[in-house]
């Protein structure tokens, strides 16, 4: 196995479950969180999802104990020093993640592959706010990580080859499906997905449907496992403008200017699953 420990920045829903996934195939793994509460709770979660795994017969007791004595949490960047891979999984701030990736250059060896999660935004920025942009690339895991198949892997116009075919092995040592992209915002998924999304807002904002109405409708008309707006509460409505700024930004497309709704949510702190409170109540 090429990558032997793994650290991971972030400790989130997204961050938790990629060092998971890490640690299935047999890594050792340190999530990097910003306060000794965050990561403790991130450690509680991934054991409960554990236990759900056991006992619905997908792993062992003895793999999930095994697994789980392989992750450790920790406050302090210096912990991630000697890994080989970092996956950045904070939040979706440009700003933010381009002072982590310079500061991460201080910190980690000079051989260690530096990646992000990102679901939008622009690698190559990411990679020269580093000291090693022939060693930064972009991992997409999807949510929940270690559920869904689907790894974008993205490519900046910095990456080497070797950096490319390092974490293409990686991804399939997961048991992931990577998918190699294109960088640019949104990649392959969200690009197709967000303009869906935003529509199904625009629909909700007209009073075509009730937002029960919409979810059901593309559910059973078109097959789809879950409703767009229950989605957009799944994926974080401050997220999802996130994304949505970005693709307008890029590729200036009206389709792709966040609907006001959204916006007004999120200036109200209706933020989906996370806060409680989207487009569906989650408080009960």
């Amino acid at each position: 196995m090429d990558f032997q420990k793994v650290g991971v920045l972030g400790s989130g829903i997204m961050g938790g479950g990629i060092a998971e996934v890490a640690a299935s195939m047999g890594a050792t793994v340190v999530v990097r969180s910003r306060s000794r509460a965050t990561a403790d709770a991130m450690l509680v979660t991934m054991a409960k999802s554990l236990a759900r795994q056991v006992e619905k017969g997908k792993r062992t007791q003895e793999e999930a104990d095994q697994l789980l004595a392989r992750v450790s949490a920790t406050t302090h960047l210096t912990d991630l020093s000697d890994c080989d891979l970092v996956i950045e999984s904070v939040v979706e701030d440009l700003d933010v993640k381009r002072a982590i990736f310079a500061e991460l250059s201080d910190v980690i060896n000079e051989g260690a592959i530096l990646a992000t999660n990102t679901s939008t935004l622009s690698v190559i920025e990411l990679a020269m706010a580093s000291d090693r942009p022939d060693k930064v690339c972009g991992l997409h895991f999807f949510n929940p990580a270690p559920v869904m198949t689907l790894v974008e892997v993205v490519r900046p116009l910095s990456a080497s080859d070797e950096t490319m075919a390092r974490v293409s092995e990686f991804v399939l040592a997961c048991g992931k499906e990577p998918v190699d992209v294109k960088d640019q915002a949104g990649f392959v998924v969200n690009a197709l997905l967000f303009p869906y999304l935003n529509n199904a807002i625009r629909l909700l904002e007209q009073g075509v449907a009730t937002k029960e109405g919409i979810d059901s409708a593309m559910k059973g008309g078109c097959g789809f496992p879950m409703g767009p707006l229950a989605l957009l509460d799944l994926v974080g409505l401050d997220t999802s403008l996130a994304i949505l700024e970005a693709l307008v930004a890029e590729f200036a497309e009206p389709n792709f200017s966040p609907r006001p709704l959204l916006r007004r949510m999120v200036s109200a702190g209706q933020l989906g699953r996370k806060s409680g409170v989207g487009f569906y109540d989650y408080r009960r």
